[in-house]
């Protein structure tokens, strides 16, 4: 069976049975003393270490990876960024001089080849890993078995257009940002050293936009929220997935409360779109609309980067 379609079709002499028990999806192994033995789907895919198809989830909460492929994950993704930070610190920190752990985060931060190109490279890696282990060796497609699927119909049968979602993304940037301009923050937070340089402000804000939703979506909307669905419910999965969406970025923000909260009400937002529409799709647009609008603002106040808080 193959767990991406909504209605498996039957094999032909299957299909012709006029017996309604040859539909059943059992499969009957005959015993040297003639007792039946009825093996499930259900426990062949659990012997291939595939989730079998669940008929009360709609079709892309229909998922092959398990919890234990979400620890060898997590393991992988934190050792190769140990791995691909570490190396290119080596490569661009100057070893003839002796700098403190201070000195040299600046330094790193200076270097875009370090402070973009490692997490681009990382990105990468991780999206490589999914690809060999979920598509490559099972046989699915890689976009489509994460969530990438035309967004889902309103419940009057209207089309929902891609566009409404990037708006909406807008909007909602605009909301956070009334919101927290309100708010008291720490003078200096560990995002802001980005910006003290203008080649990565520049990069970091490309990536922002370009980069940083496709990915971030693809993990979170499209790997994690099935796999917490298909265990805690949808509800609890939604608040689940943005609660780790904002607790992603709680050290670029200093971990400072009002602000990681807000982003967790933000990652719920995204959730609740991809939940509501059965496609990462309609949360990436959503997505790509917040932090457009964030970069805007910040191209705006900078006047395109040129006058940043100090100058390098």
């Amino acid at each position: 069976m193959n767990p991406f379609e909504e209605s498996p079709k039957l094999p032909e002499d299957a299909a012709s049975a006029t017996d309604p028990s040859a539909a059943e999806p059992v499969v009957n192994i005959l015993q040297p003393d003639s007792v039946t033995v009825v093996i499930h789907p259900d426990d062949l895919a659990a012997d291939t270490g595939m989730i079998p198809a669940r008929p009360d989830y709609p079709a892309d909460l229909q998922i092959t990876w398990s919890w234990a492929h979400f620890i060898i994950f997590i393991f992988f993704s934190f050792v190769s960024l140990i791995v691909i930070q570490g190396f290119l610190a080596f490569s661009v920190l100057p070893h003839d001089q002796k700098l403190t752990p201070k000195q040299m985060e600046q330094f790193l931060l200076s270097k875009p080849q370090f402070a973009i190109g490692s997490m681009l490279i990382w990105y990468a890696v991780v999206f490589f890993f999914l690809y060999v282990t979920l598509s490559l060796l099972r046989g699915h497609p890689f976009w489509e078995c994460l969530g990438w699927r035309k967004i889902r119909a309103a419940a009057n049968g209207r089309a929902r257009k891609p566009f409404v979602f990037f708006l909406g993304g807008c909007g909602v940037s605009f909301l956070v940002a009334l919101l927290t301009s309100r708010m008291k923050t720490p003078d200096q937070m560990p995002v802001e050293e980005l910006f003290k340089y203008r080649t990565t402000a520049i990069l970091f804000m490309a990536m922002a936009v370009l980069v940083a939703p496709l990915v971030e979506e693809t993990l979170f909307r499209g790997y994690l929220y099935p796999l917490f669905a298909r265990s805690f419910g949808i509800t609890p999965s939604i608040v689940i997935t943005g609660t780790l969406f904002g607790l992603m970025h709680g050290a670029q923000l200093g971990w400072t409360v009002s602000l990681v909260s807000v982003l967790i009400v933000v990652g719920i937002v995204f959730t609740l779109v991809r939940a509501r529409t059965g496609s990462v799709f309609a949360s990436y647009m959503m997505h790509l609309g917040y932090n457009s609008l964030i970069a805007v603002a910040a191209m705006v106040t900078t006047h395109g980067f040129s006058k940043l808080p100090t100058n390098h």
